[in-house]
């Protein structure tokens, strides 16, 4: 299962200060600490909520410049605006990375998908339209759907697009796990060619012991078929839970990987 590590993202308070503070060795520990664990990908959302747009922009150029100086795991350049989304692309100066994210609105998708073709990166497409998550598993399937017709017809292939079925806490709603599930299903089905992945850790928002009900929703998201988690790899737990769900599907030929991991 592809890993993208999470804690690099400024809505985290320690997060924060290190990028307003512009703080190159403590944004390095972070990123080295995280590519240590075997992240496949460091995550990397730099928008404080304080500033302006250009703000964001240079915080953006900034972290990616100084994390790719000194390590090579590749990053997943994340914003909800498609000029921060620019300035990291541009800033990894042609190496590997992921692009996050679109969603099934006209703007958005004209803004990101010119992205992913000019610069020819996979890209996330969140199941959500131009009125926000939709309720149904059917309705987020159709949100990907058209993001992946969008794509098909601007030079973005299916097999670049990571498709996430979006996870709502079920502190709030107690039927959104089975919804995400459902989604993961569906897209598995309907979209066979791309992939899935999920933010791991918002099903248990609000919850006593997070780290159980983490670990449990992703070993069956594992089971519907989800490919990849953007989730904390320091977790030694939650690492060893995608392990543990690898074997259980068969997606661990010989147990190597489970046995490595644990030995």
């Amino acid at each position: 299962m592809i890993t993208i590590a999470e804690k690099i993202n400024a809505t985290i308070p320690s997060t924060r200060k290190i990028i307003e503070a512009r703080d190159a060795a403590a944004l390095l520990e972070l990123a080295e600490k995280q590519a240590a664990a075997g992240a496949d990908y460091i995550d990397v959302n730099v928008g404080t909520g304080h500033g302006s747009g250009a703000d964001e922009v240079e915080a953006m150029a900034w972290a990616v410049s100084t994390i790719q100086e000194k390590i090579d795991t590749p990053l997943c350049i994340d914003s909800a605006d498609a000029a921060v989304l620019e300035a990291g692309l541009t800033a990894r100066q042609g190496k590997p990375a992921l692009i996050n994210s679109t969603k099934a609105t006209e703007e958005n998708m004209a803004q990101v998908v010119p992205l992913a073709a000019r610069f020819k990166l996979p890209m996330v497409g969140l199941a959500m339209d131009d009125k926000g998550i939709p309720a149904s598993a059917e309705a987020r399937l159709t949100a990907c759907q058209n993001i992946a017709a969008y794509c098909a017809k601007h030079g973005v292939p299916e097999e670049d697009l990571y498709f996430d079925p979006l996870v709502v806490p079920v502190s709030t709603d107690i039927t959104q796990g089975r919804v995400t599930l459902d989604t993961i299903a569906a897209i598995k089905k309907e979209l066979p060619k791309a992939k899935t992945v999920m933010a791991v850790s918002n099903i248990s928002f609000g919850l006593p012991q997070r780290k159980r009900l983490n670990s449990a929703f992703l070993q069956m998201a594992v089971a519907y078929g989800l490919d990849g988690g953007i989730l904390n790899v320091l977790d030694q737990e939650l690492m060893g839970a995608i392990r543990a769900a690898e074997v259980l599907v068969g997606k661990d030929k010989r147990c190597r990987k489970y046995a490595r991991f644990f030995r």
